[in-house]
């Protein structure tokens, strides 16, 4: 993928554009051919010099790329025709000991893990930053009282604060696990030609231990080519932090709606603008941030299928592995750094949610009176009474504080005074603020935004 490239770009960041671009994966296979032949060197596998001469020429910059590409539409996989250059660059007496006891699906597997390893790290990062940015927000708005919606309609009181708490918290989730893929499910791949590794006779475990070592890899149990969940695994972990950033983005882009509009994206020249209306103001880094999880869904989606492979060596499903892999960590670097930037500029308008909380003249409130008034009549006839209340409010147009107060069934039970604490939202928010102190106190324990 060209880095000038119109659209694609735009949804990732450049600097995991350029960590998932061919010239990284040609980068990644050449770290591993040099770090083979100076294991098979040290172990006495092959000759000093011959790993001194493959070593000095596995540098991008001695291979075309695009001649390579072209190439490995004849052998289905890019590791032959870059083996074949290797041995032709390297000088003569070296050239035997290249890729000596390995396979392609050996070189190409581990520099997916080195992609990987380098991937994770700036997507880690980006969490971070929008986990700093949530708990900002959790603890500055505790207090900030605001509608809660379910199924689109308001339902209960709650706060700000509270809402980004439960972002923080699932982002904190999802870094960590993104931390526990990296230390513990990125491994080595080296079998040989099918899994034996028979090429390197009695030497082969030794082999492999070392090149995990020399890559600062894990030495799997077994070698991994046709058991692919390791991949399913890291692509399904990038694709639960691509959902953590869909889900804010998309709260955002409903609390932004014109109608309700309790929270916007940070204004700038420019920035969310129409082209054609002057006064519109879009939710931009939401907007992608949703179009890259889709994009993410669906890679995601590509790798789970290519679990299902023939014997050792799958036909096809290996193949549609590397550029699903390579766009997972794309866009889902793409939804997170955004997330991290959104977070950070997201303007909260206090007085708006305290406005929309008034839309239903109070009867936001109705379950709390239903307690209330079920702690001194009969809590069936309670509901009773606030459901004819809601009904008579919804059909008179009359606002639900007035109509309750005009009902001598319940101004029997509860005075002007209790019905004006009743409807009030600031006091029906439960366990929020705990909930928000162990949201940030979770944070806290996973490190903050190390």
């Amino acid at each position: 993928m060209s880095s000038d490239a119109l659209f694609t770009p735009s949804l990732s960041t450049e600097l995991m554009t350029v960590t998932v671009s061919d010239r990284a994966w040609l980068a990644a296979m050449l770290e591993v051919e040099a770090a083979l032949a100076q294991v098979e060197s040290r172990v006495g596998l092959i000759p000093g010099h011959a790993a001194e001469g493959i070593v000095a020429h596995c540098r991008v910059d001695e291979f075309d790329v695009a001649q390579l590409g072209k190439a490995a539409v004849r052998s289905a996989n890019p590791v032959i025709p870059l083996v074949n250059a290797l041995r032709a660059a390297v000088p003569k007496e070296a050239a035997p000991y290249v890729h000596r006891g390995a396979t392609s699906q050996d070189v190409l597997d581990t520099a997916m893990m080195l992609i990987a390893r380098r991937g994770l790290d700036l997507v880690i990062g980006d969490l971070g930053r929008a986990a700093a940015a949530a708990a900002a927000l959790a603890d500055q708005h505790r207090s900030t009282v605001m509608a809660a919606r379910t199924l689109l309609q308001q339902a209960l009181p709650t706060t700000f604060g509270l809402k980004a708490a439960g972002w923080l918290n699932a982002i904190v989730e999802a870094r960590l696990e993104l931390i526990r893929v990296r230390r513990t499910r990125l491994a080595v791949q080296f079998g040989g030609a099918a899994g034996t590794l028979a090429a390197l006779s009695d030497r082969g475990l030794e082999v492999a231990r070392a090149l995990a070592i020399e890559l600062e890899l894990p030495e799997p149990v077994m070698p991994w080519h046709s058991a692919r969940a390791r991949v399913v695994e890291l692509a399904s972990m990038l694709g639960i932090a691509a959902g953590v950033a869909g889900k804010v983005a998309l709260d955002v882009v409903l609390l932004a709606q014109t109608e309700v509009s309790e929270v916007n994206e940070r204004a700038g020249p420019g920035r969310g603008a129409s082209s054609t209306m002057p006064q519109k103001h879009n939710p931009v880094e939401s907007i992608e941030i949703l179009a890259a999880v889709r994009g993410v869904n669906a890679s995601v989606a590509t790798l789970q299928a290519a679990m299902v492979g023939e014997h050792e060596r799958a036909a096809g499903a290996w193949q549609a592995e590397w550029p699903a892999f390579a766009e997972t960590l794309r866009l889902a670097a793409g939804a997170v750094s955004r997330l991290a930037s959104l977070l950070t500029g997201l303007e909260i308008d206090r007085e708006r949610m305290r406005r929309n909380l008034d839309l239903t003249g109070g009867a936001i409130m109705a379950e709390h009176v239903v307690m209330m008034l079920g702690e001194r009549i009969d809590r069936v006839m309670a509901r009773a009474l606030v459901d004819a209340a809601v009904a008579s409010a919804a059909s008179s147009g009359r606002p639900f504080k007035d109509v309750l107060g005009a009902d001598p069934a319940i101004t029997a039970q509860l005075n002007a005074a209790e019905l004006a604490a009743g409807l009030d939202p600031a006091g029906y928010l439960g366990a929020s603020s705990q909930l928000i102190d162990r949201a940030l106190e979770a944070y806290a324990r996973a490190g903050g935004d190390r």
